[in-house]
């Protein structure tokens, strides 16, 4: 290891790292030509001016421009460039700080986004350093997996390097740690450093590319998330992608892509897309690596442009393309997964709700699965006869389930992300006698109430929501109306928290300040909350369940709780409705005694839940061994784990113990005294 070390330190000093860090006189092998600053253009600058503008009159969150905000976006900014703490030394964070972290709310008042450009250049000088180095060091150093070395690869909430000796052991680590990545994940059919070289090699040719846009794109998305997490700001192509991924017609994925920091995430997979089929992308993973067909080499794809990354991964009907992504359910626990995915249009087919029935202790239950809430809103309005809408297959599904005598039903709203509010709210109505079912609060704080118009419930039985944390928004909304009127059992963890609502905003010049019109690009804007009838929000806190069944989700890492800038969790008057108590607490008492008395006499269950801690204790390890052996040994544990576990939508065959333990709370409830 000394003699590594030594190596190493050669190869910095050759690069001009270390006298000073950012010495302009590197080594001859990674020289590099003076480059000019990015600096903004002028429309740039004038769309900071108005989106600035858009943030203070049109958001729901009131927020003062002042030091106090300015010094969130600087923070934020400096995060999302360097969560890893890699880039930039303490003394860096210090400086701009002093420069810029009271300016900005000044300069993006008067339109000039200066400030984030600067921060930028620099950000990009280190991130060519360190490009530099990892190409040079990987050409000559041999690594030794045998001794104890760890790295720590959650490192957001860190102390910045205090010295270049510290960044550049960071460095090595890093350089480590990509190296048993790559033996791991199953790619590395040539060889490791010749795979690595090449990746180093790309990334410093992408970032000699880098444009002011992105600049402007990083900057931006500092502002416009330290408002919430949820308002964005799309440029003009950004936004052409959005639109098609909207309209769900060119075949790709299946999934809708952000930027966050270097990285492309996924912000939503699509029911009925070729990812929501496979199930194994989930949202917040990021995607690090794009392979066309089932044996080209994977192109690394950090720090890339979005609409470039989705250029690799849309393509032809039928053919395949794999990505390699850091899934963003195991902290880094475990190293990047490769998942192969046949590309196509989204299938509404797929999307529509399904049912199933399960016999269980002796009753007929019926499953009815939403992916999402769907509506063809251009059917509805020309009266299309079977239109698409998630009301209208539930209320046929229904219908099908009472004429088989099903002694009770469990919705599964798992992995449901939401969609149409209107469709939320008539799906709740479909299990109640009319009423309320959910409150909007807007900007101005006016409160409205949206309500079941129809007055006949069409089924009353026993009745089970089941969740997860990815449950979101109109899911949310389903789950705490059946809970509020004490209709059903809320069964599964806490769901996702977000009970905010967006409207896309189109970036226009006043036609007083001229006559040529200019695309400035949209913002997607927070303007209302959700609330229950209750009174309480489904925003930050979600809806908890009555009956808590775990999934292997990491609840530390998804959910509105996990975002420093969320709305917080509030109250408003409750709406006037009529509890059902159909199930009341006593009843859920009962219920939750019976469910104890089963799980543990359940063997499959117990293995799960045994599973679980070990899995858990894997992803709060402080640091992840760089030691050969013991990588690969939490590698072997994870895998096995999620093999025998993890749900694959595509084999009807295997079993859903959640599901099935559900389905056994509902017996439960067919069972309780006086038809309840």
């Amino acid at each position: 290891m000394k003699i590594f070390r030594k190596s190493l330190l050669l190869i910095v000093v050759s690069l001009g790292l270390l006298s000073p860090l950012l010495s302009a006189s590197v080594g001859k092998a990674v020289q590099q030509k003076e480059v000019v600053p990015l600096s903004p253009t002028p429309v740039q600058e004038e769309a900071g001016f108005y989106i600035t503008q858009y943030l203070l009159q049109n958001h729901y969150r009131k927020v003062a421009f002042n030091d106090s905000l300015s010094q969130q976006i600087f923070r934020r900014y400096i995060d999302n460039l360097d969560e890893g703490r890699s880039y930039f030394l303490a003394g860096d964070v210090d400086n701009l700080n002093k420069q810029y972290g009271n300016r900005i709310d000044d300069d993006l008042l008067s339109g000039k986004p200066a400030a984030g450009f600067k921060i930028y250049n620099l950000f990009l000088k280190r991130a060519k350093e360190k490009a530099a180095f990892l190409s040079a060091a990987v050409d000559t150093v041999n690594f030794n997996f045998t001794v104890p070395d760890s790295i720590d690869v959650d490192r957001k909430h860190d102390l910045w390097p205090s010295d270049s000796s510290q960044l550049v052991e960071l460095w090595r680590k890093d350089l480590k740690y990509q190296w048993l990545n790559l033996k791991y994940s199953g790619e590395a059919k040539k060889s490791i450093r010749g795979l690595l070289a090449k990746s180093f090699a790309s990334r410093q040719k992408l970032l000699n590319r880098i444009k002011a846009e992105d600049a402007f794109q990083a900057y931006m998305y500092a502002v416009t998330t330290s408002f919430d997490p949820h308002t964005n700001y799309f440029s003009p192509d950004e936004y052409a992608n959005f639109q098609i991924d909207m309209s769900r017609s060119l075949e790709g994925i299946g999934a809708r892509l952000q930027t966050e920091g270097e990285y492309t995430v996924v912000n939503e997979v699509i029911p009925g897309g070729p990812a929501f089929r496979n199930s194994r992308l989930k949202k917040g993973d990021k995607i690090i690596g794009v392979g066309q067909g089932n044996a080209a080499e994977i192109v690394d794809v950090t720090a890339w442009r979005i609409n470039d990354v989705v250029k690799l991964i849309r393509g032809k009907k039928g053919t395949v393309v794999r990505l390699k992504i850091l899934p963003a359910n195991q902290r880094g626990s475990v190293p990047v997964v490769i998942v192969r995915l046949v590309r196509d249009k989204v299938d509404l087919k797929e999307q529509a709700a399904k049912k199933r029935i399960i016999q269980e202790s002796g009753k007929k239950i019926g499953v009815i699965t939403i992916p999402s809430f769907y509506l063809d809103f251009e059917g509805q309005q020309q009266n299309t006869v079977n239109y698409n809408s998630t009301s209208r297959d539930v209320l046929k599904i229904l219908k099908e389930l009472n004429a088989e005598g099903v002694d009770g039903i469990v919705l599964d709203l798992r992995n449901n992300g939401g969609g149409s509010l209107e469709e939320a709210v008539k799906v709740t109505g479909l299990f109640i006698p009319g009423g309320p079912v959910v409150q909007i609060s807007n900007a101005r704080g006016a409160t409205s109430v949206l309500n079941d118009a129809d007055i006949k419930a069409e089924f009353s039985g026993p009745l089970a929501v089941l969740v997860n944390r990815y449950s979101a928004s109109a899911s949310e909304i389903v789950a705490a109306a059946i809970q509020d009127y004490g209709r059903g059992a809320i069964i599964g963890e806490r769901t996702f928290g977000k009970g905010t609502v967006q409207s896309i905003i189109r970036i226009t010049r006043p036609i007083s300040l001229s006559a040529t019109p200019i695309d400035l690009g949209e913002i997607k804007l927070t303007i209302a909350k959700f609330y229950r009838i209750s009174g309480g929000s489904t925003q930050h806190k979600g809806v908890e369940p009555d009956f808590i069944m775990p999934s292997m989700i990491d609840t530390a890492t998804i959910g509105e709780d996990t975002y420093t800038s969320s709305l917080p969790f509030s109250t408003i008057e409750p709406a006037i409705y009529q509890p059902l108590a159909v199930l009341t607490q006593d009843d859920i008492g009962v219920l939750r005694q019976k469910e104890l008395e089963r799980l543990s006499k359940n063997l499959l269950y117990q293995t799960y839940l045994q599973d679980l801690k070990t899995i858990d204790r894997i992803r709060k390890k402080r640091g992840v061994s760089l030691q050969d052996t013991a990588f690969k040994s939490s590698i072997d544990a994870i895998k096995k784990i999620e093999k025998q576990w993890l749900q694959d939508s595509a084999k009807e065959s295997l079993k859903d113990l959640l599901l099935l333990e559900s389905a056994g709370v509902v017996a439960d409830m067919a069972k309780l005294p006086q038809g309840k």
